[in-house]
C-alpha cells in the first residue's frame, strides 16, 4: 500500500485538514484505513442520503456505466428527461437545469435571476454559505473566506438571518434575487424564526426580486420533506440543490418555476446531468420516497436523546452549540466510534444518512451524550 500521508503533503494542494482516510463504506457505517468501524453522522456532509453504496444507486450506476458512461450534451443523454421530469415532480416546480455541484447550481440560478429581472445584484443573509466559486462566494457571507477574492460578482448586501426590516432595506430596484437556505447548515443547523421565510417571499414579490432556495444542504428529505421550503406556506422562484441529490455521485441542479428558463447558448455544461449522474438521481429519489414519512420521527428521536444540550433540529438536521470545545468533542466521538462535525462558530453538526434506524441513533445520543457530558459539563 502506497504511504499515501506522505504523497498527498507532496502532491496535493494543503487546502483541507484531514485526520483519517476512509476506506470503505455501507449503510450509516464505514471503515478506516486500519479498519476502524464508525457509524457515519456526517454522511460526506449530508451527501449519501441513502447511506454509503445503497445497493439500488450501485446497481443503477454498474448497469448505465456498462452501457454509457459520457454523452455531450450536444445530444440527448439517457435518463436525463426522465430524471428531470422527477425532480420537477417532487419540488412541485417546472423545468430543471442540471450541474455538477451546489456551487454551479447557485452559479446558475444567479445567472437565470439576471437574465429574467435585467436586474444585477443580489441579496443574502449573514452566516450563510452558497460555494467557493466567484459567483456562489459573493454571496457567500463569511467574510474570512470571501473577502480575499474581492472585488466579487455579483454585487451583494448581507442581511441578518431573520431580520424581515433589514430585507426590505436591502432590496431595491437593480436587486435580481434574494438567495436563502432555509436552515443554513455550513452555520450550524440555524433555524429561521416562525414566519420569516414567508416575509421573504412577500418582499420579494413586493420589489420584483426573485427567490433563490439554496437547498443544497436541506433538500431531497433531509428535513422530512422533499424541500425545506415544503415546510412553509412559500415557494421560490429556483431551487438549488446538490449534495444529497445522487447518494455520493456529483449532481447538482437547479429546479424554476413556470416561466424561468434558459434559452439556447444562454448556459451550458459538458459533464451536467450526464449518463451516470442521471442514473444516480433517479435511483436516489426512488430510495428515498419511502423514508420521508419517517424522517421527522427519526430527528425527535434525536431530538429525546439530547434533550440536555438544546439541540436545534429539522428532520435530520441537528445541531448543538458547544464552543470552542467543539473539535475535541468531534475528536473524542471519533475515539469513541462516531463521526460528527464540527460546523461554524462551535456547533456541533449531524447529518446522517436517511436510513438511519433507531437502534443507530440511540447508539449515536448515548455516546454524544457521554462525550459532551466528559468535555462541556
Amino acid at each position: 500500500m502506497s504511504d499515501y500521508r506522505k504523497l498527498d503533503a507532496e502532491y496535493y494542494m494543503p487546502a483541507f485538514s484531514r485526520t483519517m482516510m476512509i476506506r470503505r463504506g455501507k449503510g450509516c457505517t464505514v471503515w478506516d484505513d486500519d479498519g476502524n468501524e464508525y457509524l457515519d453522522l456526517v454522511a460526506g456532509i449530508a451527501v449519501c442520503s441513502t447511506g454509503h453504496c445503497h445497493e439500488t444507486v450501485v446497481q443503477a450506476l454498474c448497469r448505465q456505466a456498462h452501457e454509457l458512461i459520457h454523452c455531450s450534451n450536444l445530444y440527448y443523454v439517457p435518463g436525463q428527461a426522465e430524471f428531470a421530469k422527477r425532480l420537477a415532480e417532487v419540488t412541485g416546480l417546472s423545468q430543471v437545469f442540471f450541474t455538477n455541484s451546489g456551487a454551479e447550481a447557485n452559479e446558475a440560478a444567479l445567472k437565470l435571476a439576471r437574465l429574467a429581472t435585467k436586474r444585477t445584484k443580489a441579496v443574502s443573509f449573514t452566516h450563510g454559505f452558497h460555494g467557493r466559486t466567484l459567483g456562489s462566494l459573493a454571496v457567500t457571507h463569511k467574510p474570512g473566506i470571501r473577502e480575499p477574492f474581492e472585488p466579487l460578482e455579483p454585487k451583494c448586501s448581507f442581511v441578518e438571518f431573520g431580520d424581515l426590516e433589514g430585507l426590505r432595506a436591502a432590496v431595491d430596484t437593480d436587486t435580481a434575487a434574494v438567495l436563502l437556505e432555509p436552515i443554513q447548515g455550513e452555520a450550524g443547523i440555524i433555524i429561521p424564526p416562525e414566519g420569516f421565510i414567508e416575509g421573504v417571499r412577500e418582499i420579494c414579490d413586493e420589489k420584483g426580486a426573485l427567490l433563490i432556495a439554496d437547498e443544497v444542504q436541506t433538500g431531497m428529505g433531509r428535513t422530512g420533506t422533499w424541500l425545506a421550503m415544503h415546510q412553509t406556506r412559500a415557494m421560490p422562484d429556483i431551487v438549488s440543490l446538490a449534495k444529497g441529490l445522487g447518494s455520493g455521485f456529483p449532481v447538482g441542479a437547479i429546479v424554476a418555476r413556470e416561466g424561468l428558463a434558459f434559452k439556447k447558448s444562454e448556459h451550458g455544461s459538458t459533464f451536467a446531468g450526464g449518463p451516470l449522474a442521471s442514473a444516480a438521481g433517479m435511483a436516489t429519489i426512488d430510495v428515498i420516497e419511502p423514508l420521508l414519512p419517517n424522517i421527522a420521527a427519526k430527528g425527535e428521536r434525536f431530538r429525546e436523546g439530547l434533550a440536555r444540550w438544546n439541540p436545534r433540529v429539522r428532520g435530520l438536521m441537528i445541531g448543538i452549540t458547544v464552543g470552542e470545545k467543539c473539535p475535541e468533542v468531534q475528536a473524542r466521538c471519533a475515539e469513541k466510534g462516531i463521526i460528527v462535525n464540527c460546523a461554524a462558530d462551535g456547533n456541533l453538526r449531524l447529518v446522517p444518512p436517511l436510513i438511519i434506524t433507531e437502534a443507530e441513533i440511540d447508539r449515536a445520543t448515548g455516546v454524544i451524550n457521554e462525550v459532551l457530558t466528559e468535555i462541556c459539563s
